[in-house]
């Protein structure tokens, strides 16, 4: 039987594809379907209903003109007026709607009734999703020089009130939330706000009465255990003491088998009733970042602010060697960055496109996971285009992680190339952001994607300093585990904060099958329940005859 899901703050889909792509191990059929997303933003709806209208087929057997799409071949609208059939199937499981008390909010009513119908009485579902973290996270704070959140000034900071109330009033067998670590040291005036929220989660009802009251009728949820899925046994519970440690609740994705050290809390909680305890993430080796790029087409960035051409971009590059520019530079660096220069060449595939025709693409890493043979190319893979002081920057930020094997602080830097920000001394001190130009390296993962890539790419820099760019939305969606064929719509902007706000498909993936053994044994009880009640009943009838 088919567990169903409903996704709310569902983003792009991450959390949803992990555990839309889990096999039953046995059948080999899927355990899960994502019946209900909810999305606020145009785009990332957008992409989910993409999404969900390729998982109406069965794999292998996706209408080429779903391929076309991504190819740019034709429209969304007519694939979907070629398909209509799959395609209302598909706008029906996704819905673009704000949750919360905004002015533009969805009453909880219609939520109820979205969630109902996706249901169609199904006991067998889990609430899947991660509220808006900006407001959590440490930089988020940091750049708003909070020590303190006031949910009265920012509506984000009581958006899992709405995940609360979903859990009261429908009370699914299981759930998972995510959020950022920033979570584990927010604080409210009243309270830390994670053992709040941890606190709330166990006992929705009590939560959900004192902040609606008599608005609806009382809702009959048992509450919920709340458990880490990376130490055992970890779990908290109203109203007994907290067995956990809070820094047992995060997830470091790098030691379970995903390119990239990203660190989030994901709670997974049972309902108090099922009397069931999960297992835990199985740690894996680590996976570097060169191995999730292999395989995609090499690409030269563009030049901002002025006519670009390859011959220009060369020649842009060449300055980096005009006296005075790297006389502070190492030797040894000095010498990778004029290597390079000589190792620039022309590249068939210039500085990208929104879908590059090949035959050739492949990946070091899980390429079952990856690959669609019948993509026949690469989608969203156009470099970015950056000014030519910029350009000089990362040409020396590559080559210093070449080099060094770690990139290089803003005291690395020659005077001659340190950015003109107001706060560069307190950087080049310590005291500000000293690492503003980074350099993924291959043989690591990569450091967090986070929706500041969209703002700009300084952050993820490639490690091939002859390509002399930062990361394409391609290359950041290999890192965050999106298979290949999953793609991203909007403007290129749009497509780097849906990149950057997701849950790794990967992880996910992997929480499936946790979640997965606990309806097997919800199964297996009710199966051994109804065997012991023909049993019982069998030997009244054998009585009740003699």
């Amino acid at each position: 039987m088919t567990v169903k899901i409903i996704d709310i703050f569902a983003g792009p889909g991450g959390l949803g594809e992990g555990f839309s792509e889990f096999q039953d191990p046995v059948t080999e059929q899927k355990a899960f379907e994502v019946v209900l997303s909810v999305e606020k933003e145009r785009y990332a709806h957008q992409t989910l209903t993409l999404r969900s209208f390729y998982h109406e087929f069965r794999s292998g057997n996706v209408p080429a003109d779903y391929y076309r799409v991504l190819r740019g071949d034709i429209t969304t609208e007519r694939l979907y007026e070629k398909w209509p059939e799959e395609a209302e199937k598909a706008m029906k499981k996704t819905w673009r709607a704000e949750l919360g008390e905004g002015e533009n909010a969805v009453s909880g009513e219609m939520v109820d009734k979205r969630i109902e119908e996706a249901l169609n009485g199904s006991t067998e579902w889990i609430l899947i999703g991660g509220p808006p973290c900006q407001a959590y996270s440490v930089a988020g704070r940091s750049r708003r020089r909070e020590s303190m959140l006031d949910a009265a000034k920012d509506e984000r900071v009581g958006l899992y009130k709405q995940y609360l109330r979903i859990l009261a009033l429908h009370s699914p067998p299981v759930f998972v939330m995510e959020n950022v670590k920033g979570l584990l040291s927010a604080k409210t005036k009243e309270s830390p706000v994670f053992r709040s929220i941890l606190r709330d989660l166990s006992d929705p009802v009590k939560a959900y009465m004192a902040e609606y009251g008599d608005s609806y009728s009382d809702p009959v949820c048992p509450g919920y255990r709340i458990y880490s899925m990376a130490a055992e046994p970890q779990y908290y519970d109203a109203g007994k003491a907290p067995v956990f440690s809070q820094n047992d609740f995060i997830i470091y994705t790098e030691r379970h088998g995903i390119p990239q050290s990203r660190h989030r809390v994901i709670l997974l909680g049972i309902r108090k009733d099922l009397d069931l305890e999960p297992g835990i993430l199985p740690e894996e080796g680590r996976v570097e970042l060169g191995e999730v790029l292999k395989g995609l087409p090499e690409l030269r960035s563009s030049l901002s602010k002025t006519k670009d051409s390859e011959k220009l971009w060369k020649s842009v590059l060449k300055q980096i060697l005009a006296p005075g520019i790297l006389d502070e530079t190492d030797e040894d660096v000095r010498k990778e960055i004029k290597h390079q220069l000589k190792m620039i060449r022309g590249r068939s595939n210039d500085t990208g496109a929104e879908f590059l025709p090949a035959d050739n693409i492949s990946v070091g890493y899980r390429p079952d996971w990856f690959l669609d043979k019948q993509l026949k190319g690469v989608c969203n893979h156009a470099a970015r285009a950056h000014m030519e002081s910029d350009l000089l920057r990362y040409l020396f930020v590559a080559c210093f992680g070449k080099k060094k094997k770690r990139s290089p602080k803003l005291v690395d830097f020659p005077s001659g190339l340190l950015p003109h920000h107001k706060n560069v001394q307190d950087g080049i001190s310590g005291k500000a952001f000293d690492d503003r130009f980074r350099v993924q390296l291959s043989d690591e993962p990569c450091k967090t994607i986070t929706s500041h890539i969209a703002k700009d790419g300084h952050y993820y820099i490639h490690p091939d300093p002859s390509q002399c760019r930062s990361f394409t939305v391609r290359e950041a969606a290999r890192v965050q585990t999106f298979p290949d064929n999953y793609y991203f719509c909007g403007s290129r902007t749009a497509q780097f904060t849906q990149v950057g706000n997701a849950v790794p498909p990967l992880l996910a993936n992997k929480i499936a099958g946790i979640v997965d053994n606990l309806f097997e044994n919800i199964r297996r009880r009710k199966n051994a329940g109804r065997k012991r009640n023909c049993f019982s009943k069998s030997i009244q009838l054998t009585i009740r005859f003699n």
